[in-house]
């Protein structure tokens, strides 16, 4: 009788890691793990390949600080932010008729990864990112326009990601990356 081959342990992002890392760092910086039990965990975390492997760097830590998800909404006239201020790890955006405008370039971001979610209607919306973000928009469904992004032909490392998901039905989005950091 032949066994069937297991199946691989599911591979993991570099977002994944990120989050470890930071996730270890912060607890060393609460004063709740040691600077050797940090460097043994990063060591580990660094090396990890799947899922698995980091379930052991984890264990022990304090939770996930609640609080990471803000929410902006307008059922019309206008949304604006910008200047510097503080980007949550999950911001929700909700406009049916009005325009939006997000401007990343001076904020400051805490965490590697954003998800932003999107819930526009017909009004238009222009965000700017950071110089050296890398923008993901897998999770956008568009109605009736698409969405305008050019990504930078050369990106520079360490700049957050930004994953953009959510719903668009007749206005028009647009992604530009600031001129300067």
């Amino acid at each position: 009788m032949t066994s069937l081959p297991k199946d691989p342990p599911p591979l993991f992002g570099e977002d994944d890691r990120d989050t470890a890392v930071q996730r270890v760092q912060q607890a060393y910086a609460e004063g709740h793990i040691s600077h050797e039990e940090m460097d043994e965990r990063l060591h580990r975390a660094l090396t990890a390949t799947t899922h698995g492997e980091l379930v052991p760097v984890l264990a022990s830590l304090p939770a996930e600080k609640a609080g990471t998800t803000a929410t902006i909404a307008a059922a019309g006239g206008r949304i604006k932010r910008r200047g510097e201020w503080r980007v949550p790890r999950t911001l929700k955006v909700a406009s049916a008729f009005g325009k939006v405008h997000l401007d990343l370039s001076r904020a400051v971001f805490e965490h590697p990864v954003v998800d932003m979610e999107l819930e526009l209607g017909t009004g238009r919306a222009r965000i700017t990112v950071p110089r050296d973000a890398i923008v993901d928009l897998d999770g956008l469904n568009t109605g009736w326009k698409d969405t305008f992004y050019e990504p930078p032909e050369r990106s520079r490392p360490g700049g957050p990601r930004i994953r953009i998901s959510g719903t668009m039905g007749f206005g028009r989005l647009k992604i530009r990356h600031a001129r300067r950091s």
